[in-house]
């Protein structure tokens, strides 16, 4: 009896953006959930100068849960053209993009598969790029009616041509304000910001990593997180809550991954069945509106009154040992491998349908 050929799968991890750890962190639980039944990996790491390069599957598994500790090893390099080339015995399948942040989750790597022509897990180009960035989602979701915290956008030429009147530009907001990049996760850049003298120095450190900045105003609210999976229509999750602890006083970068005590999760959140109802319709909303496929894990504010509003968007969401997206998953019934294995079989189906799309001008027969 003979065995279908297992699926080449390679998982893209590291990358250059500030995120550059969590990818490492992630990449190790996907490979640990992938069907060693099914699937093959592939395992290519971006080291910060861009470099690709061949990583060994063991040392990911037997790595570090420290984002302080972990790193790309220095293996082999890997020539792009021949891993896409697909007349060449080392072609892979289909790639599953571990990538956190800029030049990985904005839409970047997702040309680059597009033209390719091979098939990758997750948003598209164009979901992948709005959901990075803050401003243009927020603005979609606002256009579409879709509750959001009140904002400006501050650019960084305008800024420093006169951030005098920037900052006044902010001031209906209120204070506390949160300043934060508008490309950039894992909360990396921002900042919650209760008094006027500490506003400019929060815009100009939030600029350090990307070129235009969002000032929001700070909702008092409880943070819930629900899970997207792709599907005619889209699966949610159950909910989760995010209940900071850390002298931040907000879900900041140590509060998630360096501080064990700086935030307690939910799992699920205690919410009334009316309002998960409102949640899970939100969340599946929010995935829709802002052109998304595959999965995504969508962050909300839940107001004293009862009102919900969307915090933000994560098309390639976390999936370390305390990521929210997998736990949400496999509280709602599907385990990690399960989890895995439908998004790969996502991203083939995806890929049979763009390959059945008539490309040419005329008429097909």
């Amino acid at each position: 009896m003979t065995h279908p050929a297992k699926l080449r799968v390679a998982l893209l991890f590291g990358g250059q953006s500030a995120e550059h750890e969590i990818s490492i962190l992630s990449a190790r639980n996907v490979l640990a959930a992938l069907d060693p039944q099914r699937f093959e990996p592939v395992l290519i790491g971006i080291d910060r100068q861009g470099r690709w390069l061949r990583q060994d599957a063991a040392r990911l598994l037997e790595s570090a849960r420290d984002p302080r500790l972990v790193r790309i090893e220095n293996g082999p390099l890997v020539s792009k053209e021949t891993v896409f080339a697909h007349e060449t015995a080392a072609a892979i399948d289909v790639v599953f993009p571990v990538l956190h942040g800029t030049m990985g989750e904005d839409g970047t790597v997702q040309g680059l598969f597009e033209l390719a022509g091979i098939p990758y897990v997750g948003a598209g180009v164009l979901g992948s790029a709005i959901g990075m960035d803050k401003d243009v989602s927020k603005r979609l979701l606002r256009d579409a009616g879709i509750p959001i915290a009140a904002f400006h956008t501050l650019r960084r030429e305008r800024f420093e041509a006169d951030p005098a009147a920037a900052l006044r530009q902010v001031q209906d907001l209120g204070l506390p304000v949160f300043t934060k990049p508008a490309n950039a996760g894992s909360s990396i850049g921002v900042r919650k910001v209760g008094m006027q003298t500490d506003l400019e120095a929060a815009v100009r450190h939030a600029f350090q990593f990307d070129d235009k900045v969002l000032v929001e105003a700070a909702v008092t609210a409880r943070e819930i997180e629900l899970a997207v999976l792709g599907g005619t229509p889209p699966a949610v999750s159950v909910a989760g809550e995010i209940v900071v602890r850390h002298a931040d006083g907000f879900y900041s970068y140590d509060a998630k991954y360096l501080d064990e005590n700086g935030a307690r999760l939910e799992l699920p959140a205690h919410l009334a069945p009316e309002v998960l109802e409102r949640a899970q319709a939100l969340a599946v909303r929010t995935f829709e509106v802002l052109e998304c496929e595959g999965m995504a894990r969508v962050d909300l504010f839940l107001e004293p009154d009862g009102t919900l509003r969307v915090n933000e968007i994560n098309t390639l969401p976390g999936f370390t040992a305390i990521s929210m997206y997998p736990k949400l998953w496999e509280l709602s019934g599907i385990a990690p491998r399960a989890l895995v294995t439908r998004l790969i079989d996502l991203a083939l189906a995806r890929s049979r349908r763009r390959a059945a799309l008539t490309r040419s001008a005329g008429s097909p027969e």
